[in-house]
């Protein structure tokens, strides 16, 4: 984790522990990244489900979190996530953007997108999220 980066931008845990990190965020949509390490890899060599599923659950809770101050850290968490796998990864890097479709102020959903290195669509997903309380003000 790099103490550069804003605390709303830090990952943490099972997040940090399998590298993710965020590049670009602004209000309702965020672009995470993964380079992909042998530990990420099913026994068919591929990149795990998972991993997957995981870069989808964060980039999709994190589109409806941005928030201005960099100090401050908003919370969610995920109330349902519907992932569809699309073809297997290639190349040493995971993109997945995650977008705001709708919601209020509590509950909100989005749709997120998981590419590989060669810019293929990978993995796709849905999910519903709730805003941790003191997490539903934008500030």
């Amino acid at each position: 984790m790099s103490d550069s980066l804003p605390v709303s931008w830090r990952m943490v845990g099972f997040q940090d522990f399998l590298g993710i990190r965020v590049v670009d965020w602004k209000p309702d949509q965020v672009t995470l990244e993964l380079t992909v390490e042998p530990h990420h890899l099913n026994r068919s060599g591929i990149v795990h489900g998972g991993v997957l599923s995981t870069l989808l659950d964060v980039a999709t809770s994190f589109s409806g979190l941005y928030c201005e101050a960099p100090d401050q850290l908003r919370k969610a968490m995920t109330l349902s996530l519907t992932t569809t796998f699309v073809a297997s990864a290639k190349g040493a890097t995971l993109r997945a953007t995650g977008r705001l479709e709708g919601g209020g102020r509590s509950t909100y959903m989005a749709s997120g997108k998981v590419f590989d290195g060669e810019g293929n669509l990978v993995a796709m997903g849905e999910g519903t999220f709730r805003r941790r309380r003191g997490s539903e003000a934008a500030e």
